[in-house]
């Protein structure tokens, strides 16, 4: 039978407290369910906040692509479609497909509203966004045959949730696109317009997007902006997200200084870096709960020193060293950590599994149905070694009063 050294065997000793030091035992058990919860508390929270970050990035590159990529000296790309197919010869280029956006009022019987028009090619726009898996009413190939009414052949626009919403329209309506740029007549400038067809509504679960965007094929967006065969910019996917930033600054050295492309991180840099820093604060917050726990270990283990003083003089009088002394009382801190730690972490788990599969939110307010929980094996891990860490450094002052202990004085009343 292999022996466990003196420390060790001590220190579970001493946790196991007899009947007559309840309080002792008590206040241990205290010391690990303060650490079971602060790190349940943790990792719950974590798991919550990084499930709405990855929501929310999931939403927005639902509807955007990987990448963009203008014209730094603007008048957009005549020769778009020799320039896709350069980008697409890019290592970890999935796709690339032209698009023109600009800025028009839609009015219907009902509303009028201002809006972003963004001209896609139907059959490339599938493979760097989303929108066919978004699109909940009709068939986005629509843009490119429109729709007839009353004999007429009208060209089609497909609109967002919120946007078909304001504007009452639904599958087939009739909207009248206006834009502020157009011919110069007798009496100034004069607005120019024309008559859609709503062909399909998506809902991209963003507001922001389902409530302003709206989508046309690119020739009929290049006839009424009159812009001629040119695409605004070219959208780029890739096969690794977080790789969007290098494949950027390889797109920029195979095309050359005349063009600029972004990834989605650095479009999106402020909101994902206030999530990312909400995150922060809130782990921060959070490991409060920790650090509470570790004054019940200092207490628990300061508990112990005073009640033990007489047997931690005999130990040294037979030759204990103080670092061996200080073991005893370290190891001790750390198992309470470690025990709830071992605890806390499922228990967070389940915690984040239990929010999102049975908590619900109102769909109509937050466009989500359940909380999103993601829970990160480095989060796991940052949780764990920080409330062991904690546990460790507050059996320091406590183990270090009980190496200093003097046996003569503390034997002298026995």
């Amino acid at each position: 039978m292999t022996k466990l050294p003196y420390e060790l065997f001590i220190a579970l000793r001493y946790l196991r407290a007899k009947k007559r030091h309840k309080a002792v035992s008590l206040n241990t058990f205290i010391s690990i369910g303060g650490v079971t919860l602060g790190v349940a508390a943790l990792i719950a929270t974590l798991a919550v906040m990084t499930g709405f970050s990855e929501d929310l990035r999931d939403k927005i590159l639902g509807t955007n692509a990987h990448v963009i990529v203008q014209n730094l000296r603007g008048g957009g790309i005549s020769d778009y479609r020799d320039t896709a197919s350069k980008i697409e010869g890019l290592p970890h280029v999935v796709s690339a497909a032209p698009f023109i956006q600009n800025e028009v009022m839609l009015t219907s019987h009902a509303a009028t509203t201002g809006s972003i028009i963004r001209g896609i090619e139907p059959a490339l726009e599938g493979k760097v966004t989303d929108i066919s898996k978004t699109l909940k009413l009709g068939d986005i190939h629509s843009l490119s045959t429109g729709l007839t009414k009353d004999n007429i052949q009208y060209p089609g626009i497909v609109l967002g949730a919120e946007l078909s919403k304001h504007l009452s329209v639904g599958i087939g309506d009739m909207i009248n696109m206006v834009s502020p740029t157009g011919k110069i007549g007798p009496m100034g400038m004069i607005p120019k317009f024309r008559k859609f067809a709503v062909v399909g509504i998506f809902d991209s679960g963003m507001y922001e997007y389902d409530s302003k965007l709206a989508y046309l094929s690119i020739p009929e967006a290049q006839d009424f902006f009159g812009t001629g065969d040119v695409a605004s910019a070219i959208a780029v996917r890739v096969d690794n997200i977080f790789a969007a930033k290098e494949t950027a600054r390889r797109i920029e050295l195979s095309l050359g200084t005349s063009f600029w492309a972004r990834d989605w991180m650095e479009m999106n840099r402020n909101l994902f870096s206030a999530l990312q820093l909400e995150k922060i604060v809130m782990f921060i917050i959070l490991i409060l709960i920790v650090l509470v726990a570790s004054f019940n270990i200092i207490g628990t283990l300061t508990m112990i020193v005073i009640e033990k003083s007489s047997e931690i003089a005999i130990l040294k009088a037979m030759g204990a060293t103080r670092q061996g002394i200080m073991s005893i009382f370290i190891v001790q801190g750390i198992i309470i950590g470690v025990i709830g730690t071992v605890i806390g972490v499922p228990l967070g788990y389940g915690i984040s599994l239990l929010i999102q599969h049975f908590y619900t939110l109102p769909a109509d307010v937050y466009y989500i149905s359940h909380i999103p929980a993601r829970t990160r094996i480095s989060d796991l891990l940052l949780v764990a070694s920080s409330a062991i860490g904690i546990s460790l450094l507050s059996t320091l002052y406590p183990s270090w009063q009980a190496a200093k202990l003097d046996p003569v004085e503390a034997l002298r009343y026995e």
